[in-house]
């Protein structure tokens, strides 16, 4: 099993549609899998609450953490389930800094704007400090939210960004998930982009984000 967060300091990049999508495909392939949210604005609480109340199938357990015993609930919960997906929310909390310390490996939604690109050393340094603690943590940048128009090439210059930099704690994964309408509509639905069926695109992505995140499961 694995304990997997997407969480940063940046609000509003995704965090919760990667957290629900792997969740769901997870579950649908038989796995035991909880969705732990730890975001106060309770978005993948809802999520899974209007999955359960229109009877969806499978079944993805949601349960809300908050706190100080954050680290000590999520070791006894891993001993319940076939993995874990902690969802965090956009700002440096004591939720966060928690999650990073048990989880086995973080996905930072990074949106391929100025003002999220800026947050990546802030999120270098947590990083490192996490590490101190917990040595098996790996974290990775999920370009996310990025624009469908082919003459937008944000995402490229924030990959020559990250390069430059050299982030010695951080890797960029290859997935690039786009600001696609289908992520909105499948999720206030509670579903993913893949059991929505309407945007082979969207589903193309998340698979291949999944198979970064959890191999060939």
């Amino acid at each position: 099993m694995s304990i997997v967060l997407f969480g940063g300091e940046k609000g509003g990049t995704g965090k919760t549609t990667l957290a629900t999508n792997m969740a769901a495909l997870l579950a649908l392939q038989g796995k035991d899998v909880l969705l732990l949210d730890t975001d106060r604005q309770e978005t993948a609480s809802f999520w899974a609450a209007v999955r359960e109340e229109a009877g969806i199938v499978p079944r993805i357990a949601c349960v809300q953490k908050f706190g100080k015993g954050l680290a000590a609930q999520v070791r006894d919960l891993a001993a319940r389930y076939d993995e874990i997906i902690i969802d965090a929310g956009g700002r440096d909390s004591m939720e966060l800094r928690y999650s990073l310390g048990v989880s086995d490996r973080a996905y930072i939604p990074v949106q391929p704007f100025q003002f999220d690109i800026w947050t990546i050393r802030q999120m270098d340094e947590l990083v490192e400090m996490a590490q101190g603690l917990n040595e098996k943590l790996q974290a990775f940048i999920v370009l996310n939210r990025v624009s469908t128009n082919p003459a937008v090439r944000e995402d490229e210059e924030t990959r020559d960004f990250f390069q430059t930099e050299s982030y010695q704690r951080l890797a960029l994964l290859n997935s690039v998930i786009r600001d696609r309408i289908a992520f909105r509509k499948s999720a206030r639905a509670g579903l993913s982009v893949v059991e929505w069926k309407q945007d082979k695109k969207a589903v193309n992505e998340i698979y291949q984000l999944f198979k970064e995140v959890y191999g060939d499961k």
